[in-house]
């Protein structure tokens, strides 16, 4: 299944054409490379996503097509979520 898709069907995305655009703008990786929309997934795979203030990192369990609103957490394990730390610049004046 690629990458867009499964992100869609397991509501970690809401919308496919959202998470064709995190792929592509370099926000997702799988298995610790940089992935495309296109991605093709395995169960097993460790998928990494950088949202606005922090990362998820899950564990693909299974691969459907379509799953029911309540059952979509059954496709994935999360194995981490963390808040992005932010680095902050200060500029010295003497």
């Amino acid at each position: 299944m690629r990458l867009d898709k499964f992100l869609k069907v397991s509501r970690i995305i809401k919308r496919r054409t959202l998470s064709k655009e995190m792929s592509e703008s370099s926000r997702v990786k799988v298995n610790g490379k940089i992935a495309k929309p296109s991605t093709k997934l395995k169960i097993g795979d460790e998928i990494e996503i950088e949202f606005g203030r922090s990362i998820l990192t899950i564990q693909v369990k299974e691969l459907k097509d379509h799953v029911l609103k309540n059952d979509s957490s059954v496709l994935y394990e999360i194995i981490s979520e963390k808040k992005k730390e932010e680095t902050i610049e200060y500029e010295m004046h003497f």
